[in-house]
């Protein structure tokens, strides 16, 4: 039979595997998550901007949303 200090290591060193892989995990998913359902969209835009007292255009709200989706796509 294996002894006690055998079996600590072995559960310390599961552990430390469980905690690193669940993290990379977690990562991968949220940044396909993150992909595909972009944090902001036009319409959150139109409110924000309402809100700040501009009147927002379509081309001012295409060239931020163009911008946004760009500045993402480089931090990748």
């Amino acid at each position: 039979m294996m002894s006690t200090p055998v079996w600590i290591f072995i559960v310390i060193i599961a552990l430390i595997l469980g905690l690193v892989g669940g993290f990379f995990g977690a990562r991968k998913y949220m940044e396909s998550y993150l992909q595909k359902n972009p944090p902001i969209n036009e319409q959150m835009l139109r409110q924000m901007m309402l809100q700040m007292g501009q009147k927002p255009s379509e081309k001012k709200l295409n060239q931020m949303m163009t911008s946004m989706k760009a500045n993402y796509g480089k931090k990748k």
